[in-house]
């Protein structure tokens, strides 16, 4: 079974339970991915979240109770989950642009979130990203010392965090306190620690000898597993860095025959020969099985 057969099973269960509460484990379990890494693919592939999806998807089949019944707006909140009728007409408003009170007494086309079907999905993404392939790689364990950020799935708001990241690290010069490096020219970002509800960390680190030493307050220590990785090039503007991101998990993995692996993801950027944010020299890894 295939990534877009996994997800479209979550959808179904999606669509059955519009009406009840419903956490992210349950859905994200019917596709067979962790919790986060299903979160990931499905905002990667649509563009947008899967709490949106579900939050709109209840709004469009609310606005067609309203135009369909002669329940009142109190009643149809409470059964799509909402806590009350403000809260309902709050989101109502952001999504439709109008009350549903108003709705309900005018002619209106309003936009809507149809049910997503993934299997058509896979052929509308299939042309739309340009990258390069990856190399496939067998990677030895790598040890390494960095600095911990913290961030989240939330809106991609992620891209625009993570370089401040390393903005952040080379002006307070963290570099300076990692003892033992091996490669003091590459920085090594790290996405680990992954959290059901789209939390995670990223580490910015550089290569070190294998040692057991205290650490300072911030700092962590990792080790990349020894493994098979996907090794992705980029080289120019750091837009292209966030859309090589959008495209791994998008489409390349997706059309891929790989499973994404166990680990954290990681790239390495080669400082000296980088200018942030147009001209970038870096690969990103990720861990594949299969």
């Amino acid at each position: 079974m295939d990534y877009y057969e996994r997800i479209q099973h979550s959808i179904e269960f999606i669509e059955k339970n519009l009406q009840n509460d419903m956490s992210i484990n349950d859905i994200s379990s019917k596709s067979c991915f962790s919790t986060f890494h299903f979160q990931r693919l499905f905002q990667a592939i649509t563009g947008f979240s899967v709490q949106e999806y579900i939050r709109n998807r209840r709004l469009t089949e609310a606005a067609r109770l309203l135009k369909e019944t002669k329940q009142n707006v109190l009643d149809i909140a409470v059964t799509f989950q909402y806590g009350s009728q403000e809260a309902f007409t709050r989101a109502f408003v952001h999504f439709f642009g109008m009350t549903p009170g108003r709705y309900r007494k005018e002619e209106i086309v309003l936009k809507q979130q149809h049910k997503m079907n993934f299997l058509e999905y896979q052929y509308k993404l299939e042309g739309e990203f340009n990258m390069n392939k990856p190399v496939i790689t067998q990677l030895n364990k790598v040890y390494m010392i960095g600095y911990e950020y913290r961030t989240n799935l939330y809106n991609e708001n992620y891209f625009t965090e993570i370089p401040s990241f390393y903005i952040d690290f080379g002006k307070k010069e963290y570099y300076k306190r990692i003892p033992k490096k091996i490669a003091p020219h590459m920085a090594y970002g790290v996405s680990t620690h992954f959290q059901d509800d789209g939390r995670f960390s990223f580490v910015v680190e550089e290569e070190v000898e294998e040692s057991n030493i205290e650490l300072e307050e911030g700092f962590v220590q990792l080790v990349i597993p020894e493994g098979k990785y996907a090794a992705f090039k980029v080289s120019g503007s750091n837009e292209l860095v966030q859309n090589t991101r959008r495209y791994i998990y998008g489409s390349w993995l997706p059309h891929s025959n790989y499973e994404r692996a166990d680990g954290p993801d990681f790239e390495i950027t080669d400082v000296l020969h980088s200018t942030y944010p147009n001209d970038m020299k870096m690969r990103i890894y990720i861990p594949i099985e299969g």
